[in-house]
């Protein structure tokens, strides 16, 4: 009994470090997308107009709800929306964690699981809170997957089936705004694989896959219906097709797609002061992807699916992930862009199914002693806790300079009307080679100072 209860400290622990790490690095002041939001929603968060719009599902419902309790009880305080994004990530480690304690997984493997899922690359998300209902959708993502796992296995709790019809409904419509898209391919996908296996390993077909399957696709569907109605802010070098760009330069999509994978190795801020070349970022891409298709294989060798099929889908979601961001971003002519910290969150899913598979065929490959396969295993653990590790380290040593960086923004916050445009834009790092931006930062801190909010409060 006492051993369970060590399976959730991990998260614990996990949450209290990154709280800690915001501690040091953050000052309560908007920049960058808190400026567009300001703009667009205050100070009349009230108002039903501005969330009843077609494409309401892409602005991520949850959010109106968090910007409603932050205003009227914190006074637009970001601190508020960060600490929603580290519970958001807890929780997500918590459905790891209790996943582990249900499969029996080790405490030493929990903890490789653990120093992936709290690894700093994900900093930048992390210190702009207005990413924290994507926190949010991953946990119910994770958590949807286990309760499939656990219909799956035959360990279904009463109200499990019922939760399998809610969850897609509630994750697309209410949390996870763009994030749905893999989420929900990937879910269908399951579904229709364990309705075909279940055939040939299941004693009685359960037809009810096909439903689970259908109400995601529902979902999906509804979504894509809200985002036709988006209109795309942004622009980007690219002014080709991406088959004309594919034709012209192949090797720049091959080394956006590894890079991307290297970046979960070793955070891209820390690897381009350390790598002179684009070699390393090559090798340990190659190296990530080689882990991916050992852990495929090892599922598929052990019939791991017919226990678990949460590694599985892990393994599909944090995959797609890199295509998906290769698709949706090589307009921007950046072959670093797909490592950015702020898509660790839905790459690290990959990394989270190579461990669980590992840890699960761990003693069945010693049973059929391939030990070159297990040495691999553990030479695959080793680089992402040390690469991670490092990450981290160096991370939390930086702190203290993202600290002073936010500090003198609050400080030009506060004077802000006898700054220049230009100032105001380049310090709040808001749409830098946008015309206007500078006046649309001027036009936040107004908003924000008439109301006595944010930086202003100690002034009210």
């Amino acid at each position: 009994m006492k051993k369970k209860y060590l399976y959730y400290l991990f998260p614990l622990a996990g949450v209290i470090f990154c709280l800690w790490y915001l501690h040091l690095a953050v000052v309560d002041v908007v920049y960058s997308d808190y400026i567009r939001l300001v703009n667009s929603y205050l100070p009349d968060v009230w108002n039903l107009d501005k969330f009843f719009v077609p494409d309401v599902l892409t602005r991520v419902p949850a959010n109106y709800l968090g910007r409603i309790i932050n205003v009227e009880l914190f006074g637009y305080n970001l601190n508020f929306d960060r600490i929603l994004g580290v519970i958001g990530l807890g929780l997500s480690a918590l459905v790891i964690a209790r996943f582990c304690l249900r499969k029996r997984i080790g405490l030493g493997w929990l903890a490789i699981l653990m120093i992936v899922m709290f690894s700093l690359n994900k900093w930048e998300m992390l210190i702009n809170g207005s990413g924290w209902p994507h926190f949010m959708a991953f946990a119910g993502f994770y958590y949807h997957y286990h309760v499939m796992d656990r219909v799956w296995a035959g360990q279904e709790r009463n109200y499990d089936r019922k939760l399998l019809i809610f969850l897609p409904l509630f994750n697309v419509i209410f949390i996870a705004g763009p994030y749905c898209a893999i989420y929900s391919v990937t879910v269908i996908l399951a579904s229709g694989f364990l309705f075909f296996i279940g055939k040939s390993c299941r004693k009685k077909e359960d037809n009810r896959w096909l439903i689970y399957a259908g109400v995601m696709l529902a979902a999906l569907l509804l979504y894509m219906v809200s985002n036709s109605f988006a209109v795309e802010d942004h622009a980007a070098p690219a002014d080709t097709t991406l088959l004309q760009q594919l034709m012209d330069t192949p090797g720049y999509f091959i080394r956006f797609l590894l890079t991307s994978f290297s970046s979960m190795v070793i955070g891209i801020e820390r690897a381009l002061l350390v790598f002179s070349t684009n070699l390393p970022f090559m090798v340990l891409g190659g190296l990530v992807i080689v882990a991916y298709i050992l852990a495929l294989w090892l599922n598929w060798h052990y019939r791991l699916y017919k226990e678990t099929i949460v590694p599985l889908i892990l393994l599909i979601s944090g995959g797609l992930n890199h295509v998906l961001v290769l698709l949706s971003r090589w307009i921007f002519l950046q072959e670093n862009y797909g490592a950015s910290s702020r898509y660790a969150l839905q790459f690290q899913a990959g990394i989270l199914g190579i461990i669980i598979t590992f840890a699960l065929v761990w003693k069945k490959m010693k049973k059929d002693k391939v030990y070159v396969i297990r040495g691999a295993a553990a030479a695959v653990c080793i680089m992402f806790v040390i690469g991670n590790g490092y990450t981290t380290y160096h991370e939390w040593l930086k702190a203290p300079d993202r600290k002073a960086s936010f500090e003198s923004m609050r400080e030009m916050a506060l004077d802000f009307e006898n700054r220049t445009d230009d100032e105001l834009r380049g310090k709040f790092e808001y749409r830098m080679s946008t015309p206007g931006s500078g006046a649309a930062v001027r036009k936040a801190l107004t908003i924000l100072k008439e109301n006595g909010w944010n930086v202003f409060r100690e002034e009210n």
